[in-house]
């Protein structure tokens, strides 16, 4: 096989215009091109970008986004991102929806739909049965006058001068501003809706950041898996506790059930170096540490493992308001749930 005949893709390209420079100036060139696109849509957030808003603020149902080829991608990503921050949503494919898929849309669903032209074939067949069934309809196009955006209840201008594309022809420029456009509709909901980042975690929860809010009550152990005892207890019967909830301590409560003390690995260990103790019958309160680090069971289980650091610990009790003992936790508890 010679250069000539070698496929496209496994040839060489070593002219003037291949060079390293030639390709950081492109690449710039791109850059510049979308970031004029992005700043170009500023003074378009006007009366119909609120109006878009409130119609999803008002919506019962769930917000229904659907476009065909690179709108697709974009659409598909809205959506997602919709769905994390506060707005149920999903994708709906405008091919497959003239084929069944549009039962998926109920009367009580907001539909955004995006098409650069506005006349794409596969979103305008499905336009009327969205309008008979009395759906709200958000259009995102790059033509205001447009088909799509003539019958739409708001329309998002996404325009573009030029696309970042030598040819014209790869959507580049536009599918970016659709993009942050629907970023700036999904972030203006959020906002108005109060969504925090417990929501968020909630709705990420085996992501990083679901992790690091998760709190102490989502960890701890409670009911009869906390490792407790009266302050009358024998040594021997808390070393039975300890033993029996594994978390290598017990807590010492009083007759009301308030903590008062805690025994621990380390001290036993203290305990057995002073040889004249009988653990069948000297107390429990006799060796315990009598001011333990405890945590709100409101608290982050981040903050359980930063106090377990900080005072090279590795377990604690979980207490309410009125210092009674409501769960327990060790460090292998925030392990498991990936804490630290």
């Amino acid at each position: 096989m010679n250069a000539r005949t070698a496929p496209a893709s496994a040839r060489k390209f070593s002219g003037p215009g291949h060079d390293r420079a030639a390709l950081v100036a492109s690449a710039r060139k791109v850059i510049g091109i979308e970031a004029g696109a992005i700043t170009a849509l500023d003074p378009r957030i006007d009366g119909d970008f609120s109006r878009a808003c409130q119609l999803v603020l008002a919506c019962s149902g769930r917000v229904v986004v659907s476009g065909m080829g690179k709108s697709g991608h974009i659409a598909r990503k809205i959506a997602a991102t919709l769905a994390s921050t506060g707005t149920p949503a999903f994708f709906v494919h405008p091919g497959e929806a003239s084929h069944g898929d549009i039962g998926m849309i109920t009367q009580h669903d907001v539909v955004l739909l995006i098409s650069y032209s506005g006349e794409t074939e596969e979103v305008l067949t499905i336009l009327p049965f969205l309008k008979r069934q009395g759906n709200a309809l958000i259009a995102m196009t790059g033509n205001p006058r447009s088909s799509l955006a003539r019958d739409a209840d708001a329309h998002l201008d996404a325009s573009v001068s030029i696309e970042a594309c030598p040819l014209g022809l790869a959507p580049t420029a536009s599918t970016t501003a659709a993009l942050v456009l629907g970023d700036a509709l999904a972030i203006a909901l959020l906002e108005a809706r109060g969504f925090t980042a417990d929501d968020f975690a909630r709705s990420h929860p085996a992501g990083a950041l679901g992790r690091r809010l998760l709190k102490i009550s989502d960890v701890m152990h409670t009911g009869e898996a906390i490792p407790k005892v009266h302050a009358d207890a024998t040594l021997t019967e808390a070393l039975m506790e300890m033993s029996r909830k594994g978390l290598g301590m017990t807590a010492v409560v009083d007759n009301a059930g308030k903590l008062i003390g805690v025994f621990t690995d380390g001290d036993l260990r203290r305990t057995l170096d002073d040889h004249g103790v009988d653990l069948r019958s000297v107390s429990v309160s006799h060796s315990m540490s009598r001011h333990p680090k405890v945590i709100g069971p409101d608290k982050l289980a981040a903050e359980a493992a930063q106090l377990m650091e900080a005072h090279k610990i590795h377990a604690l009790l979980v207490v309410d308001a009125a210092q009674q003992v409501v769960g327990a936790l060790n460090i292998h508890d925030l392990l498991r749930a990936r804490v630290v």
